[in-house]
């Protein structure tokens, strides 16, 4: 995010009479990994009032990691809400989403009813926590069971060999376009995703992309950067190693 742009948007809405309501800042884009600078961010909107969300939605579980932490949750202290995915790369099965919220009372407070047949002493007296209150739907999945059985069966630092073992992979894909003179780095990598295409523009790269996901091999994805195809692998599994590698001449 530009955080200039932001802040002339901002000034000019509030100039038309309107009231920014939400800001979002992104660590770890879908496409390309980048990650906004969120302090800045939340500092070009202190004293608006608007809500400053932050989606960590893969990259936020590398934060398991203190030699990655201060990148991606630099700012992030002065978030209202911040939410990441344990199914995107912590080894827990699709799905599971873990928001925090710094004041849980305005979330409940949009979403919350209370019809007769819900009330209840328990509720009524804040003994419980109704999660019925933190999304529109009534019912939830139990979802923590299986985060906790991840978190139990790995440990801290068996989760941090995961992540770690992801960037060091990454960097291995990124050491291997660099040296294929097919192939060109679009971005600077960002922790696992690596986006890269094929030089000689995007047919090229989307008919690579697509033969090799044809092969059973490898499965990559493809996004647009600036009007251009790309390539981009994100190792999350841990049964991926170095051997892996597939060089198809």
């Amino acid at each position: 995010m530009d955080v200039r742009e932001l802040e002339l948007v901002l000034a000019d809405d509030i100039d038309d009479g309107w009231t920014p309501l939400f800001v979002q800042a992104a660590v770890g884009t879908t496409s390309t990994g980048a990650i906004d600078d969120v302090q800045a961010i939340a500092e070009a909107i202190d004293g608006v009032g608007a809500w400053l969300h932050v989606d960590a939605a893969r990259a936020g579980v590398a934060a398991v990691c203190p030699e990655l932490r201060d990148r991606l949750l630099s700012g992030v202290h002065l978030a209202d809400s911040i939410v990441t995915n344990p199914h995107k790369w912590l080894l827990t099965t699709f799905d599971c989403s873990v928001l925090w919220v710094r004041d849980r009372s305005t979330l409940t407070d949009a979403l919350s009813i209370t019809p007769e047949y819900l009330r209840n002493p328990a509720s009524e007296s804040g003994e419980v926590v109704d999660y019925r209150d933190w999304h529109p739907q009534l019912g939830r999945r139990f979802r923590a069971m299986k985060l906790w059985a991840v978190l139990r069966t790995y440990g801290l630092e068996g989760l941090r060999a995961h992540i770690r073992d992801g960037v060091d992979l990454a960097a291995y894909v990124e050491e291997l376009v660099a040296d294929d003179e097919r192939l060109e780095l679009v971005t600077a990598r960002s922790l696992s995703p690596v986006v890269f295409r094929h030089v000689g523009g995007d047919e090229q790269t989307l008919s690579a992309m697509h033969a090799l996901n044809a092969s059973g091999v490898a499965y990559l994805s493809h996004t647009v950067v600036e009007g251009r195809a790309a390539m981009r692998p994100a190792v999350g599994s841990w049964r991926t190693t170095r051997g892996h590698r597939h060089d198809p001449g």
